[in-house]
């Protein structure tokens, strides 16, 4: 990686965070042993996993009734219903299939890395439960390449299942390219099929015809460990954290300028600031925090008291998404670090579409030289031209998640950037870079 090193971390690579039993569902045994749960503990805690007594579409029914009182949204970034995405896979014609999403593409987060280390059997038990609800007779599991001890942990887990004859489907792990697009969910159905690791333009759906023109049900990593408490414990234990409107807990990943850099499990509606201090607080004044990762939001100090929902954030164009939050500390310089992420997002498009070739990279070039503090008096206009061009274009949301990012930027780090544009670049523009961006180098392969 460029930049510094990330925090250290605790065992199997990610931050333990700080502890709230108020708070802890899917930590829970994480918390009580500090050691990760093999299939006994996981049941020993647990119980058994809930059982659908047979596939089709009633049964996907009363799932996704449960699950929609619950109010269980997709913790991967983009907040869909849970529940209507079981219904239209049930609903659609064919035998089905269920694919987990643990790439976790996104540099800044660690929360399903940490999930699947401590408690790989909630999500399994997750996605056993949904294959079996929507008649499916395959649960593919897809993790980085990149990750040799993610997959050989992942693969024991599968392994004692198996022994102990606990699944009714069958479940395959596979290590795919990890490009930040790769964690797409038409990009996972693609490989899966034998074609490249990059997202799939158009229709039809996945949930009429995915992975062998199958119906395909994608779910993150962290949903799926959800929907396995979801059906143990009720829609009513659900709701008992977060808000009416957006319930339950979520795993976050803080770091950058806090104390104690950590993955944590969160109310819903509890304020960003709050979230910060579980982390042990800033370690400096703070000039803004990246919310939702690479593809998210610039938020600055005064926005911080904003509660993590999708609702409250929304007015500030801004969404939890990954649940990601970086601290960027005030000696920190803004548009240097954004210009950073910018040309790793721009390598790392797939390359299909207009804004992926020529849009993005050309938003990049401009922050880079916005960054070096060239003078270029017609800059910020273009910027903000070509911000506003590249979302709703591509192939897939990744042009929409960058022209996101630079556009907050642009908003959050103005007197900076004029100063970078009548002065020069700032002194902290020459210091060590704060947060660790990969090399901005394409991925060497897709397949």
């Amino acid at each position: 990686m460029n930049g510094p090193a990330p925090a250290p971390l605790a065992p199997n690579g990610t931050a333990a965070g700080a502890d709230d039993p108020a708070t802890d569902r899917l930590l829970a045994g994480w918390r009580a042993t500090g050691r990760p749960a093999d299939l006994t503990g996981h049941l020993r805690r647990h119980g058994p996993p809930p059982k659908a007594a047979r596939a089709g579409a009633g049964v996907a029914a009363t799932l996704a009734a449960v699950v929609e009182e619950a109010g269980l949204t997709g913790r991967g970034g983009a907040g869909f219903p849970t529940a209507r995405k079981l219904r239209a896979v049930a609903a659609a014609r064919g035998r089905a299939v269920v694919v987990v999403n643990a790439m976790e593409s996104e540099p800044a987060s660690r929360k399903d890395q940490f999930l699947l280390a401590v408690a790989p059997h909630l999500v399994l038990d997750g996605a056993v439960l949904a294959a079996t609800a929507v008649g499916a007779d395959t649960v593919h599991v897809c993790v980085p390449r990149l990750r040799h001890a993610q997959f050989q942990q992942l693969g024991a887990a599968v392994e004692e299942r198996a022994h102990a004859r606990l699944d009714p489907v069958r479940m395959r792990l596979h290590a795919l390219p990890h490009a930040y697009v790769s964690s797409e969910s038409t990009a996972l159905a693609r490989w899966l099929d034998g074609g490249p690791a990059r997202p799939r333009g158009g229709t039809p759906r996945l949930h009429d015809r995915g992975v062998a023109g199958r119906p395909t049900l994608v779910h993150n990593a962290e949903t799926l460990a959800h929907l396995a408490l979801v059906a143990r414990h009720g829609p009513a234990w659900f709701r008992q954290a977060g808000t009416p409107q957006e319930p339950g807990t979520t795993l976050v990943t803080v770091s950058g300028a806090v104390a104690v850099p950590a993955v944590l499990e969160v109310a819903l509606g509890t304020p960003v600031a709050a979230v910060l201090d579980r982390a042990g607080g800033p370690t400096e004044p703070l000039q803004a925090v990246l919310l939702g990762g690479f593809a998210g939001t610039w938020l600055p100090p005064e926005h911080l008291p904003t509660p993590l929902t999708r609702r409250d954030l929304a007015p500030l164009g801004a969404a939890p998404g990954a649940g990601v939050l970086v601290a960027l500390p005030a000696s920190a310089c803004g548009p240097c670090e954004t210009a950073r992420i910018l040309a790793y997002l721009a390598a790392h498009g797939a390359r299909q579409c207009g804004p992926c070739r020529f849009g993005l990279p050309a938003v990049a070039a401009d922050f880079a030289t916005l960054a070096a503090g060239r003078a270029d008096p017609e800059l910020p206009s273009r910027l903000h031209r070509r911000t506003a061009l590249l979302p709703d274009r591509g192939a897939c949301r990744h042009p929409d998640g960058a022209a996101r990012l630079a556009a907050s930027a642009l908003r959050t780090f103005a007197e900076d950037i004029e100063r970078h544009l009548t002065r020069g670049a700032c002194p902290a523009a020459h210091r060590t870079p704060r947060i660790p961006v990969p090399p901005a180098t394409p991925p060497e392969t897709w397949r």
